[in-house]
């Protein structure tokens, strides 16, 4: 039991053991900030007017042909995704780093990075199964008006040998500079395996790069709370570009990608938790809502990274665990935009260029989305992942140009399904190892994230004050193993 208590207070800002309540103290002192204007408005009622701003204001600049209102939403979106993308880089990098460091802290550190990972590729399974099933159903392809002529070859496209030969970068400044997210977690690893192998040398390291992610993760919260704003201008940009006729042509395959994302978020994930890790999916849903919601928005998985760790730590997944885990999900964990979706595109362009796929063809898509999901890098879109299975099973590329006109209004179901995964996967293996704090989950309620920043990256959060942070999770009332 010692063992765990070092574990815990080595990553509380206090040096002295006697002094490790200090830093609350003040925060519970003053209470709630006071607040002010449309601040009183809870965030997402703030994202749901954007959202209904939005699409009326992309209306009237669509039926008005108002040039100045389509720049304005134009630019509004744009600044938003350009200002979640500014940091990818870096975050990425520093995020990944920090958390296999933090492994150091947490028992079994390799057999929870190799159940989460498998976890990861099961869920990804049953995605993309029930994203063939779907197509196979429905045919999406059919009576869209559609032809091969619709379509564009896209100017970049992935393949098996890109993927295995582009994991590894030339230089370390170029996976920044073209945000080649892959790239990036691969010298992270790196970094962090290493900083782990060579101890107390790599501390000023280390200091360093958990500094520099605070910091990155506050100016993240920053950015995130214009995410109603953001909310206005993309909805309104998509539908001043591609209208409700457009959605129309789409209406099957939009449809399908929507009931697929739905069934994988509200089925798939309420099932595991209560069968594999026997909790309340609406408990879960209550305490994961804030970063599943920014997500649906964002489109950009790495972008609502810390609001799902945030969600995550709240519903009593252990500190050090749960840095590990959102990161590691934010970059790899796609079950909507690399298995619902890619398995739907393929039977979808297949229809479109009259090509039959066989029983061999479904297995090769199940194969390139439990594997290839990283290729995604929870960027906003999907088209390398779409790309690389196209080429797998031989399909034209220039569908993929049928596909983006839609892209826009499909991301977001799809970002909202990875979301939702990066954050039940670690609730389902902190619960199976037996270091989910039970008490922690059942009191977890959907946070505000006007008020949630205000500790980011101050290493303050429910799974410390509780007093678990990966050393002492329970489950059914009882301590937890010692586990070696």
């Amino acid at each position: 039991m010692s063992h765990r208590s070092v574990s815990v207070s080595s990553n509380t800002p206090s040096s002295a053991p006697g002094e490790s309540a200090a830093p609350t103290a003040p925060a519970a002192s003053t209470g709630p900030k006071r607040r002010t204007g449309l601040s009183r408005v809870p965030f997402w009622a703030q994202i749901l007017l954007g959202l209904v701003l939005g699409a009326l204001l992309g209306w009237v600049a669509r039926s008005g042909d108002v040039a100045w209102l389509s720049t304005a939403l134009d630019r509004i979106g744009g600044t938003f995704v350009q200002l979640l993308k500014l940091a990818v880089g870096p975050l990425v990098f520093f995020a990944i780093t920090v958390s296999i460091t933090n492994l150091r802290n947490v028992s079994g550190a390799a057999r929870l990075a190799g159940r989460t990972l498998l976890w990861f590729m099961a869920t990804s399974l049953i995605a993309v199964g029930i994203g063939l099933t779907i197509g196979l159903l429905t045919n999406p392809g059919a009576g869209t008006g559609l032809s091969p002529n619709d379509g564009a070859r896209p100017e970049q496209a992935g393949s098996w040998l890109d993927f295995l030969t582009g994991i590894i970068p030339t230089d370390v400044i170029t996976p920044f500079t073209e945000l080649n997210v892959l790239q990036i977690v691969f010298m992270a690893a790196v970094a962090g395996i290493a900083a782990l192998r060579i101890g107390e040398r790599a501390a000023p390291l280390l200091s360093f790069s958990e500094a520099a992610l605070a910091l990155l993760q506050k100016a993240l919260w920053w950015v995130i709370r214009l995410a109603p704003l953001g909310t206005l201008g993309l909805i309104g940009r998509a539908i001043d570009q591609y209208g409700w006729n457009l959605i129309g042509q789409y209406a099957t395959f939009t449809a399908d990608v929507y009931i697929g994302s739905l069934l994988v978020m509200f089925g798939v994930y309420p099932l595991l938790l209560a069968l594999a890790a026997r909790v309340s999916p609406l408990q879960f849903f209550r305490g994961a809502w804030p970063a599943i919601q920014l997500g649906f928005v964002s489109r950009s998985s790495v972008g609502t990274m810390p609001v799902t760790q945030k969600a995550i730590e709240r519903l009593g997944v252990p500190r050090e665990y749960a840095s590990f885990a959102a990161p590691f999900g934010a970059t790899t964990k796609m079950d909507g935009c690399a298995a619902v979706y890619p398995a739907l595109a393929a039977i979808f362009v297949a229809e479109i260029f009259g090509v039959s796929l066989g029983i061999g063809d479904y297995v090769l898509i199940a194969f390139v989305s439990v594997i290839g999901s990283a290729a995604t890098a929870g960027l906003t879109g999907a088209t390398v992942m779409t790309t690389l299975t196209l080429s797998t099973l031989g399909l034209p590329l220039e569908g993929v140009g049928l596909l983006l006109a839609i892209d826009p209004v499909l991301d977001m179901i799809r970002t909202a399904t990875n979301v939702a995964g990066q954050a039940a996967v670690p609730v389902v293996v902190a619960a199976r190892e037996r270091i989910l704090d039970l008490d922690a989950f059942r009191s977890a309620r959907s946070f505000d994230i006007a008020d949630a920043d205000a500790d980011a990256g101050t290493g303050t959060g429910a799974a410390s004050a509780g007093g678990t942070g990966g050393a002492e999770g329970r489950r059914g009332g009882e301590p937890a193993p010692a586990t070696a």
